[in-house]
Formats: structure tokens, C-alpha cells, sequence
């Protein structure tokens, strides 16, 4: 039996800062997870926007991390084959998995880490049981569930889940490569959809390395034969979807394979439950089109590292009214709920045919026009290149309260750049 306060169960982009937050602040804890070295995975490949990267910086660890990244200054933003800005962006592209092996990195020395996985949680009042793959036990005060998209240990619990969006989105992750000449003419960009019939809220191609990564968005249901028909012939199926898209990126093969990812909208329920505490995608997913998930991530563990987990241990027991303040905390909630209005938002104003919808969509056209004629006066300003009327609202409220409520909290943990 190995005796911890704190055992993160998951090794990907929340456990892992968990693991790093923790083993600063000197809290003794374990991290739980199969992989040695956090294996390819299509997920996260880019963290943008002053609010997003504001969020990470609040861990204690952005700095040496965001190191690893290829930065973007600057995002060209473009529709109907017509440039419309030179967006200057903050912007760091990296791949998911060497995003979380850069922060499994700067986890000290002091947190153990047991390649073995949880087959097996106990939970209650006191103190928890963890049954690894291994025939090791650990017993912990608290026991943090960041293992993702894994439904075993939830179901063994008796966690419910609720569907909220089914097949809600579709990711889809590939290289591109400039053809007939050596490099492509942007640094990075974003291209808006022509037609809300194509289902396609956007692409982005951004540099990682010396590739150019492309990630497109579609709302479709995961049978559906154009997904099949972009496996087969993806640059010819892409480029009648995106007819106009060459004006801007000049003619470009895709070369190598295509990472197709449906994300379900789920949420969990449980703040009933003692001596446990879920995190990131464990508790709740994001639509990736959003590109809300870090925000909810760095969002979960910040306030759980940074305010919650020391006043539980400065008290004996886990009951589950200390787990309950967690899912209750404004900041938390006030995230969660943004993500989810601009998920159904985004949707909404990408297949919605109303004229409302066809409206709001020629708003944000001329909006961007206007800002891209503007921005060489000095007159610019700055829209997010996702910008939505109602959820841009919503960010700067939930980012202004992120940062009045948790400023002292951070301090203590914080010396990122």
C-alpha cells in the first residue's frame, strides 16, 4: 500500500499540470498513468488568444512550456476568397502529446509517477483505494479523475452522464505542403466557410515546426459519405467544399493521413460523490471548434490546485460537501457555461439558414472587413478570429471574474511569463 494526499488518475493535459501544481505548491502526491511518454494523439495543437494563454499562465508552468511551441504573431483571416485581416495573434502551435510530455517535464522530482493503470476506485469520507493494473494499492485523501474520454472507472463509480450533444462535431488533423513552390505566403490562417449547406464553420492552417498543420471543423454525423469521400481524395474534396480557399493559400497537396475526431458533448454529475473530483474532459467535454477545451482545463486545475485542494487538507476528511464547493466555484461554473453557449453558438451560425443566422453571418464578414481596412490606420479592434456577438460577451465577463477571483490564489504558484 503507497499513502499519498493526492492521486491523479490520467497523465494527459490536466492530470499532468495537476501533477506539476502540486508538486510545486509541495503537496504530496502521485501521478497515475499507462504511458511512460504520452503517446500521438489528435487533440489540442494550438493554445491562442490572451485569455486562453492568460488561463495556462495562472499554473506556474506556461513559460518553459510555451517554449516548446512554434509561435504565430500574426493570423491572416479570410472568406470567400477575399482577405480581410492581418491579425496580430498570440498564438503557440504545438502537437498535443508533445504539448503534455513539455508539461510532464515540469513536474518535480517529489511527485511519484506509477506507470500502471487504475483498474479499480474506493471512495469515501475519509480516505480512498486505488487498484492499479500493477497488484499495487494506493491509499489517498483525495483522488483526482483526469483520465479523459475513459468511461470504466466513472461507470464502476455509478457517475451518470448526460449527453448534452451528440456527435456535436467533427475534428479533422492534417499536413499540408505548398505545391510548385518551396513555402506557403502566410504565417497562419483562418478561413471561414462560403456556404452554410458545406457544414464547415472554418479551417486553420498553422506552422508546426517546419510543417504546416491544417485543422478542419465539420458539423456532420460520422457516417456521413463525404467524410468518406474526404478520406479517399481529401485535397479535391476539401477544395470543392472550399472552392475559393486557393485564392489565399496558392495551390497545396495533402500528403500524409487524416485524424478524424467526433466529439460528443457530455457532462458527469458528481458532486455527490467523496473523495473524488473530476477534471477536464473527465467531468465535461468541449467542442474543439470553439477551442474552449484548454480554457476549461487550465480553468479546472487552477482553481482545484491552487484554491481548493490546500483548504481540504488543512481539515481532516473528504466528505462531499468539500468536493461540491469545487463544481459550484463561480469561476469554474462561469467557464463551463461560456464553452457551452459559443459550442452551440458556433453552430449555429455556421449551418443556420434563418435570415437571423444568414444575418449574423454577414455581420461578422463586414465586421472583419472593416477591421482588416482599419487596422493599417491604427483603427483596429482586434475581434477573436472565432468571434461570436453573445460569446465574446461571455468570455471577457468570465475572464475579468477569472482574474478578480483568483489573483491572491494564483500568487502562490505562479511565476510563468
Amino acid at each position: 500500500m503507497r499513502y499519498t494526499d493526492i492521486a491523479i488518475i490520467g497523465g494527459g493535459l490536466s492530470g499532468s499540470t495537476a501533477a506539476a501544481m502540486l508538486g510545486r505548491a509541495g503537496i504530496s502526491a502521485v501521478l497515475i498513468d499507462p504511458h511512460e511518454s504520452y503517446p500521438p494523439d489528435f487533440r489540442v495543437e494550438k493554445l491562442s488568444g490572451e485569455v486562453q494563454v492568460g488561463r495556462f499562465l495562472k499554473t506556474g508552468i506556461a513559460e518553459s512550456v510555451l517554449r516548446r511551441a512554434t509561435y504565430s504573431g500574426e493570423n491572416w483571416i479570410a472568406r470567400f476568397g477575399h482577405l480581410l485581416d492581418r491579425s496580430p495573434s498570440r498564438q503557440f502551435n504545438i502537437l498535443y502529446d508533445s504539448l503534455v510530455n513539455a508539461v510532464r517535464d515540469e513536474i518535480p522530482g517529489g511527485i511519484e509517477r506509477i506507470c500502471a493503470k487504475a483498474i479499480a476506485v474506493e471512495t469515501g469520507p475519509e480516505r480512498q483505494r486505488i487498484t492499479l493494473s500493477n497488484d499495487e494499492t494506493v491509499s489517498a485523501r483525495l483522488v483526482v479523475l483526469a483520465n479523459g474520454l475513459n468511461v470504466g472507472l466513472r461507470h464502476q463509480l455509478g457517475i451518470a452522464r448526460k449527453v448534452v450533444s451528440a456527435c456535436h462535431s467533427i475534428s479533422i488533423g492534417f499536413d499540408v505542403v505548398p505545391a510548385g513552390r518551396d513555402a506557403f505566403g502566410f504565417p497562419a490562417l483562418t478561413y471561414f466557410s462560403e456556404r452554410p449547406g458545406d457544414r464547415i464553420p472554418y479551417i486553420t492552417l498553422f506552422p508546426i515546426g517546419p510543417r504546416m498543420r491544417a485543422n478542419l471543423f465539420v458539423y456532420r454525423s460520422f457516417d456521413d459519405p463525404w467524410l468518406r469521400e474526404l478520406r479517399r481524395a481529401p485535397a479535391e474534396t476539401l477544395h470543392a467544399a472550399l472552392p475559393r480557399l486557393k485564392r489565399i493559400t496558392g495551390p497545396f497537396d495533402i500528403p500524409g493521413e487524416l485524424k478524424i475526431r467526433p466529439v460528443d458533448l457530455y457532462v458527469n454529475e458528481a458532486s455527490g460523490q467523496p473523495g473524488l473530483v473530476l477534471v477536464g474532459d473527465a467531468f465535461s467535454t468541449s467542442c474543439p471548434v470553439a477551442g474552449t477545451g484548454c480554457d476549461k482545463v487550465f480553468t479546472d486545475v487552477e482553481r482545484l490546485c491552487n484554491v481548493y485542494i490546500p483548504q481540504w487538507l488543512a481539515s481532516d476528511g473528504m466528505d462531499a460537501a468539500k468536493i461540491a464547493a469545487f463544481y459550484a466555484d463561480p469561476v469554474k461554473r462561469a467557464c463551463d457555461e461560456w464553452s457551452a453557449a459559443k459550442a452551440f453558438d458556433f453552430r449555429s451560425v455556421t449551418t443556420g439558414t434563418s435570415p437571423y443566422w444568414t444575418a449574423q453571418r454577414w455581420a461578422r464578414f463586414i465586421a472583419w472587413s472593416v477591421q482588416g481596412w482599419l487596422r493599417p490606420l491604427g483603427g483596429a479592434f482586434d475581434l477573436e478570429p472565432n468571434f461570436l456577438g453573445h460569446s465574446s460577451s461571455s468570455s471577457s465577463s468570465s475572464s475579468s471574474s477569472s482574474r478578480s477571483s483568483s489573483s491572491s490564489s494564483a500568487s502562490s504558484l505562479s511565476s510563468s511569463a
